[in-house]
């Protein structure tokens, strides 16, 4: 199994529940979903003409859609080679439930690396049982896929966008598709930092007991 990589680089992660914890982050090349408010744009296509070698991307900031592909042992010893100290791998994307995450994450492991995953929750999660699965549910998007079921009941995280009050509707539908709601950490994140968007989710989340996920990474200049 190849993966399309983007990037690999090593940071903190400043979203939901795992804010705060040094993190690898494996960015996957790919998504038709199709947000509105999505700020990397540039994994949205998977162009053959722009594929490079695993040497041009691998532990350097790539704003750019060009990707390369990899094997989960490739990506492991690119972690290893780069000289990583965190423990926590996040794969994300693009929509990294495109791909069978099986074999990397199986692979990752172990290796003795904690995995989290976000996913838009339109594609199955194909990954080993022990990964942390955060739901970053998108809903009405112009690509036009649903969230699924299997996402919302195998996710231990939901980690909602939030502009209007017609998000947390759109949650609150979500959550009642869930067959243990109570059992998810849920967080508020405010899109693109909004003043308004902040407010409502402070405000929501002091009256359900969820948590505000205001991407940290972005407040320090992380990115």
């Amino acid at each position: 199994m190849r993966y399309p990589v983007n990037e690999i680089f090593q940071s903190i992660q400043g979203e939901g529940y795992f804010t705060g914890v040094p993190a690898v982050f494996v960015r996957l090349q790919g998504c038709p979903v199709g947000c509105s408010w999505c700020d990397t744009r540039h994994t949205w296509t998977l162009d053959p003409q722009l594929e490079v070698t695993p040497e041009r991307l691998v532990g350097r900031s790539n704003c750019s859609s060009s990707w390369c592909k990899m094997t989960p042992q490739q990506i492991l010893g690119s972690i290893r080679h780069l000289g990583y100290s965190a423990k926590h791998i996040v794969l994300t994307g693009g929509e990294p439930c495109q791909y069978d995450l099986l074999p990397l994450t199986i692979a990752l492991i172990d290796a003795g690396f904690t995995i989290q995953i976000e996913t838009s929750g339109t594609f199955p999660v194909e990954a080993d049982p022990g990964c942390w699965v955060t739901l970053s549910p998108k809903i009405g998007m112009k690509g036009g896929f649903e969230v699924l079921d299997s996402v919302l009941a195998m996710a231990q995280e939901i980690k909602h966008p939030v502009a209007m009050e017609k998000h947390i509707q759109q949650l609150d539908a979500l959550l009642a598709r869930c067959p243990q709601p109570h059992n998810k950490v849920i967080c508020l994140q405010p899109i693109s930092q909004q003043p308004r968007a902040t407010a409502l989710a402070v405000q929501i989340c002091i009256e359900r007991n969820w948590r505000l996920s205001v991407q940290m990474h972005k407040y320090l200049h992380l990115d």
